[in-house]
């Protein structure tokens, strides 16, 4: 058993990260939602922020957008040209999806400065990335509302998760110390 542990240390060392870390992330993050919703009908603070940044963008295109808390349960209806088209909830925020980037970085950790940059700058651009998804999102269900099957499930997530897939390749291959092992 011994020697499996010694074969597979590098294994279990970044599975024992990764979990130490993407469950601390997620119970505080549980947490910030149990305590940020001030009342059960107002979304959490990042929810209402990218609804907000949405109407902006969707405004600049020419839209007509209200981002308006919803009466009946946490979350943010965007009414489109007077048409409630869409609710933005907690989990349209990016922030799991920030949570399991960060969980991948600090288990394949590279130098400490290197590693909290990257988590900050790839952070970022995840939350840029989920911002434009749901303003392209918006936008292909006011005008094409049959496909809301195809786009809402399989093309956007499609393109949110193969981002933060792309963002964790460029960090083993450039950053991580696993890189300068095998290097």
């Amino acid at each position: 058993m011994k020697e499996l542990f010694v074969k597979y240390k590098s294994v279990i060392k970044f599975i024992g990260t990764f979990l130490l870390v993407y469950i601390s992330f997620s119970l505080l993050y549980k947490f910030y939602l149990d305590f940020s919703n001030g009342s059960r009908f107002f979304p959490d603070y990042f929810t209402h922020l990218i609804s907000l940044q949405t109407e902006t963008l969707l405004n600049t295109f020419g839209y007509d957008v209200k981002a308006l808390p919803h009466a009946d349960e946490p979350s943010m209806k965007l009414v489109v040209n007077g048409k409630y088209l869409v609710r933005i909830i907690e989990g349209c925020n990016s922030i799991s999806v920030i949570i399991l980037f960060i969980s991948f970085i600090m288990a394949f950790s590279g130098k400490l400065k290197t590693t909290f940059l990257y988590i900050l700058v790839g952070s970022v651009l995840i939350y840029m990335a989920n911002l434009i998804r749901i303003v392209i999102l918006t936008m292909g269900l006011y005008h094409y509302p049959e496909k809301e099957h195809i786009l809402h499930a399989v093309v956007f997530p499609a393109i949110i998760y193969g981002m933060v897939f792309l963002l964790w390749i460029f960090w083993v291959n450039r950053f991580s110390k696993l890189k300068k092992r095998d290097g």
